[in-house]
């Protein structure tokens, strides 16, 4: 592939709920844009994007796949996103390097709860995007459900671009409204040709209004346009295109196309507006980044003659060697470059270039602002880190990074495999910024953590699979938060002989409660009260830092908590370092005490769909769960429950569901937030 000018490049991401048909329309682009000559399926495991082996058995994206390919005169560059809230981190990297993304809804379903998460992590990155009403051609498919369910869970306004021709089992295909078009899918070509006919004559009167409708909304963006409707002239669509792409970069906007990409239908429509609606590189503001040595913000215009700035935004252990996915913002970059990894302050030399097809690869020797390409040979770079020029350090905005809440300890079955499975977790820590590793102080076992049971099940297999090492695990155990319940004040003092050193420090402290999810916060006195030296006040607030990420109860994080420190009296040649470090670490565990320590743990947000004549049941097991039912939503067939409950009570609740709906219920949930544990868990901790 030659390299395309920069207003022809889309760096688009697809984004969904899982089964909405993420994989299943990156198939069919790939297949109409000419870089695949077979279709591959799902729920055969022979899709382009899914090319994990656990992703074929499974049936799910795991991890986040990019490919490029072109339609027409345009270049996309493609990244096909997981929809299990496990692997939200993948979404969260993707987002923060895209510069648009199609997001697909489910005709059925509508709008899920990842559907809403990744809505809303496409909002905090200002990402545009234009929607997909998927599977249309299901029992119970209704459009006009999916388009109040985005505006009033989403907030959004959709701005529906087409028609259906045909209702579920019946869909034949679409009505563009913009060209009055009834647009046909060949079956006998998969689809590949599109085929355009006039508006069937019992559809006439409802294109009519639905074209005005859309007008409408776009005339918001176009006074010219606005005139011309309310004067009731007629209107070209491509006007109509120009004034919707304003608002579609404005982040005001999102149309709306329908299809069914199984029965290969409404795809090509889609592709054409990500061409005429999504922005190109260029045509977004610039990227804001910090002089690495300074304070001074510089705006980073996508420039290929621009000083060179990319951000790392994936890594991938392949072969035990590090492949590093790129977004180049500025500048070019070409084989053999010696970078400067501004976050880590090292210099790496980016070996080889590579432009990547799902896991392929194609080696290429120079990369432009607005691409995204991969490199081998960066040996410090992580998720988040910014690569620059040496010469020009610079350091762009990293990654906001969810806290995974379930942990699984495990041990080698082979003794000699210990170093083994240590080196393999290391490498996959490089890929996962989500999932932990560290060894509990007690057992001495290695403890895993990763944001739900799926994600350490993946994390299992990918060590016996891809590194060779079978593990024994324990069960999975919530990762809980410790906390206070009150304030409180302790004045800890310490003094011991140590190697013949008397070794004293006195530490006067204030623990006290602040509001969910408000972290922990630290105050210290200034150097110079009461004689506090910088040596002492460091070693202070060393110690709490560590204390408080490690607990000083039962070893889990502590949050929401202020820590004050009141007075460290201080006497020349008799208080040292140490002293204080051991009457802090001390004084904060009494004072903790004394506080009514307490443990937080993590509430989900649940969304189960139920056969309706089972729904009364479903909600009396989510009570007996400790949960809280929110509201019940009832479509055709289905009831969809949606509540909050503990994570320790959801473990294997799959199976507990299927066996109460007969096999036809499903549930999703996702993290909500932390709050208080019951008296019985306090109990079991030694708390209560």
């Amino acid at each position: 592939m030659n390299q395309p000018s920069l207003k022809h490049i889309r760096n688009i991401g697809i984004i969904s709920h899982i089964d909405a048909g993420k994989t299943t329309v990156s198939e069919r682009i790939l297949y109409y844009c000419g870089e695949i000559h077979k279709l591959g399926e799902v729920h055969d495991g022979l899709a382009t994007m899914d090319w994990m082996a656990q992703e074929q058995d499974r049936g799910i994206t795991i991890t986040a796949t990019s490919t490029t390919c072109r339609w027409q005169d345009l270049w996309i560059n493609l990244i096909d996103t997981p929809g299990h809230i496990d692997f939200t981190i993948e979404v969260e990297r993707s987002l923060r390097v895209l510069d648009g993304a199609v997001a697909i809804f489910s005709a059925v379903e509508g709008v899920q709860p990842q559907s809403e998460s990744v809505w809303h992590q496409a909002n905090r990155y200002g990402v545009p995007r234009i929607c997909l009403i998927n599977k249309m051609d299901r029992i119970g498919a209704d459009y006009r459900v999916v388009l109040e369910q985005m505006e009033k869970r989403l907030g959004a306004k959709p701005v529906l671009m087409q028609l259906p021709v045909g209702e579920e089992g019946a869909f034949k295909g679409v009505i563009d409204l913009l060209e009055r078009q009834w647009l046909s899918f060949a079956e006998e070509g998969l689809g590949a040709a599109v085929e355009k006919a006039a508006v069937p004559e019992a559809l006439v009167e409802a294109v009519a209004l639905a074209r005005d409708a859309l007008i409408e909304v776009a005339a918001d963006w176009d006074d010219e346009l606005l005139t011309d409707f309310l004067e009731g002239n007629e209107i070209d669509g491509s006007r109509v295109r120009i004034a919707l792409r304003r608002g579609v970069l404005a982040g005001e906007l999102f149309p709306v196309f329908l299809g069914s990409a199984l029965r290969n239908k409404g795809i090509q429509p889609v592709l054409d507006a990500v061409a005429t609606l999504l922005p190109s590189p260029l045509e977004l503001p610039p990227v804001s980044a910090y002089q690495a040595d300074g304070d001074a913000m510089v705006m980073l215009p996508c420039d290929p003659s621009g000083a060179f700035c990319a951000l790392a935004f994936k890594v991938l252990s392949d072969e035990g060697r590090k492949l590093t996915y790129l977004r180049i913002y500025s500048g070019e970059l070409k084989a053999g470059s010696t970078l400067l990894n501004s976050t880590r302050n090292v210099q790496e030399r980016a070996a080889r270039l590579f432009r990547m097809h799902a896991h392929k690869r194609e080696r290429i020797d120079v990369a432009f602002a607005g691409d995204i390409v991969a490199v081998a040979g960066l040996k410090e770079a992580l998720t988040g880190d910014t690569l620059c020029s040496p010469e020009q350090p610079l350091l762009l905005a990293g990654l906001e990074i969810p806290e995974p809440v379930v942990s699984l300890a495990v041990e080698p079955k082979l003794v000699l495999d210990r170093d083994k499975l240590l080196l393999s977790l290391e490498k996959l820590q490089w890929e996962d910024p989500t999932f932990r590793v560290r060894e509990d102080e007690d057992t001495g076992q290695t403890v895993l953590t990763g944001m739900g049971e799926l994600h350490l099940e993946v994390v299992l297999r990918r060590l016996a699979d891809d590194f060779g090492v079978e593990v024994n695990s324990g069960q999975p155990q919530v990762v809980y938060r410790e906390s206070i319940s009150k304030s409180a004040s302790h004045c800890e003092v310490f003094e011991r002989e140590i190697d013949g050193k008397l070794q004293r420090g006195e530490v006067n402290l204030t623990l006290e409660p602040t509001e969910r999810g408000g972290g922990t916060v630290i105050v210290l006195p200034a150097v110079g009260t009461g004689g506090l030296t910088e040596e002492i006040r460091t070693a202070l607030e060393e110690t709490l830092q560590m204390a408080v990420r490690t607990g000083v109860q039962i070893g889990y994080p502590m949050v929401d908590l202020k820590v004050t420190i009141d007075h460290i009296p201080i006497t020349a040649g008799v208080t040292t370092a140490l002293g204080v470090r051991a009457a802090a670490q001390r004084g904060l565990s009494q004072a903790a005490r004394k506080a009514g320590a307490t443990l937080l743990e993590p509430i989900m947000a649940l969304e189960i769909t139920s056969p309706g004549e089972f729904s009364g049941k479903v909600m009396g097991s989510l009570q007996q769960k400790r949960g809280r039912v929110e509201g019940m939503e009832s479509r055709e067939v289905v009831d969809i429950v949606r509540g909050q409950v503990p994570l320790s009570e959801m473990f294997g609740y799959m199976t507990e569901l299927r066996s109460a709906t007969q096999g036809r219920g499903s549930f999703t949930m996702e993290f909500s937030h932390y709050d208080r544990v019951s008296d019985a868990v306090l109990g079991k901790f030694g708390l209560k």
